[in-house]
């Protein structure tokens, strides 16, 4: 065994490296926890009583040769480095390009702190969906439009199966596997079998919103809103609600906001009207409610929807859709630096 260490010992006095790599790897082959050094200690026991000073003795000379030797190449490297810098110092600073975020991304995370601050958490849920909850579990009759293969893209032809056009399916396993009281906005990519243009797509982002507690009315839902455009659009953004339909809320409602180009006094963005549309919503539907088994005797709740895009249209006035779809470099570059 003392042969076997002053083997060890002429194999550290003979190592010799420049490389840190290297002399990390011999430090870990000795002085790690499994290494040499540590299985020789191990071994002590075993090594018979008029053996062990002797023993004991050199293992803690090749410890310390050891270390010793480590901390000898890692001096000279970092004395040859101070000699000869590995970078001329006296050349000029490159300049540090920032990357950029996708304005569909700042736009998301900046709608989602807006709601987060007034006690929203976030759910997802899978793109690809079954028709219960992308239609029948939002109360959309067997005949309503949107089921049909214009709108609609279906996998394979299943008409059971078929990528969502809507979060709102991830509405309904939240309500299914919940209970209320329950306040979640739900992020999103969806797809709907659309003519492409600079005002329509196939592809785009949405984000909807539920509230479900008991006493949730139209007035909540109406100062969550008023909440969100003033936070989003600026302080004097104003908020007009126009009755609309939808399957799944009763009553329902379209909102506009006072145009934030022409601040209300119409230009061609909002069709001189001084506003524009930027979502839908209204009190959840009780017989919604009572297909997910909650009941709509003792809740109610609100629901809204908007298109990410939509929104970052009128935030940064882009008026072509299919810019954010285009990955074209001129366009992205104009946000770069932009992290919130």
């Amino acid at each position: 065994m003392l042969k076997k260490i002053a083997h060890y010992i002429k194999e550290v006095e003979s190592f010799n490296s420049s490389d840190h790599g290297e002399i990390e790897q011999f430090r870990i082959k000795f002085l790690s926890k499994k290494g040499i050094i540590p299985g020789l200690f191990s071994e002590f026991k075993n090594i018979p009583a008029g053996q062990k000073k002797a023993f004991g003795n050199k293992i803690n000379l090749l410890k310390n040769i050891t270390a010793d030797r480590i901390n000898t190449l890692k001096n000279q490297i970092d004395t040859l480095h101070e000699e000869s810098p590995l970078y001329d110092l006296s050349l000029p600073p490159e300049p540090i390009l920032l990357g950029s975020r996708h304005p569909v991304s700042i736009v998301r995370r900046e709608i989602i702190d807006i709601f987060s601050k007034i006690g929203f958490l976030i759910s997802e849920g899978p793109e690809i969906e079954d028709n219960w909850h992308n239609f029948s579990g939002l109360n959309f009759p067997d005949e309503h439009p949107a089921r049909d293969m214009q709108d609609t893209f279906f996998i394979e032809k299943n008409p059971d199966i078929l990528l969502r056009t809507h979060t709102s399916s991830v509405q309904v396993r939240v309500m299914e596997s919940e209970k209320p009281p329950i306040r979640k906005i739900f992020p999103g990519r969806v797809f709907r079998n659309e003519a492409i243009s600079a005002r329509a797509h196939c592809i785009f982002h949405q984000i909807e919103g539920l509230y479900i507690n008991e006493n949730v009315s139209f007035a909540d839902l109406k100062q969550t809103l008023l909440f969100f455009a003033k936070a989003m659009f600026g302080e004097n953004t104003e908020i007009r609600l126009r009755p609309s339909f939808f399957p799944f809320t009763e009553p329902s409602a379209e909102m506009d906001i006072s145009c934030s180009i022409c601040f209300g006094k119409g230009c061609n963005v909002c069709k001189y009207t001084g506003f524009v549309e930027i979502l839908g919503c209204g009190m959840v539907d009780p017989s919604v409610l009572e297909l997910s088994k909650i009941n709509s005797k003792k809740y109610t709740g609100f629901a809204f929807g908007m298109g990410i895009e939509r929104i970052a249209m009128l935030k940064y006035q882009i008026n072509d859709l299919r810019l954010f779809f285009e990955n074209d470099v001129r366009f992205l570059n104009q946000f770069r630096g932009d992290f919130s």
